[in-house]
């Protein structure tokens, strides 16, 4: 951007907050993002409705961009949150962690370590002859034992993680 599209754009700030606060409702966090996250995936699409602006009411074109921005990225956390079920929960852990939980919990863990290695949940679903959702159900179930026992917290300090995800840290 030259230095007169970097004027338009923070100019036009404001747009920002105002598609956020008009589009966007919840308090505090939306799926992998904050307010701020989604603050600066906005600014991007400020930034290219400035670069492509051809004239016309700019304001009504930035809104526009800066809104489908936002969508993209909520979208495209969605999709990749589906097929990254374990990214918060290390296979280390899940491996040292089969022996002990409750047998049912044991069905979202095996879930979980197939998920790491790339399967789907259908996949998952037709390798055990159930439903897709029933295997979400496992997981999720899994990962709600999983958060609240405190030997696993033990577990991911001494594999060096974190047990909240900030900066580097990894939660489980």
């Amino acid at each position: 951007m030259n230095a007169e599209e970097r004027k338009k754009a923070e100019e036009n700030m404001g747009l920002v907050h105002k598609v956020i606060s008009d589009k966007v409702h919840g308090t505090f966090q939306y799926g992998m993002y904050s307010r701020e996250d989604l603050f600066q995936i906005g600014c991007i699409g400020l930034c290219k409705a400035v670069v492509s602006d051809r004239g016309g009411c700019f304001s009504t074109y930035a809104y526009r961009l800066i809104w489908n921005e936002i969508c993209d990225a909520l979208v495209s956390s969605t999709r990749n949150g589906k097929r990254e079920t374990v990214v918060d929960v290390l296979p280390e852990i899940l491996k040292e962690a089969q022996g002990l939980v409750p047998a049912s919990t044991k069905k979202g863990i095996r879930a979980m370590l197939l998920m790491e290695k790339g399967y789907t949940s259908r996949e998952i679903g037709e390798r055990f002859g159930v439903k897709a959702n029933l295997v979400c159900a496992w997981v999720s179930k899994a990962r709600k034992y999983l958060r609240n026992q405190e030997e696993l917290r033990q577990m991911a300090e001494e594999y060096g993680y974190g047990t909240k995800k900030t900066g580097q840290e990894t939660a489980i």
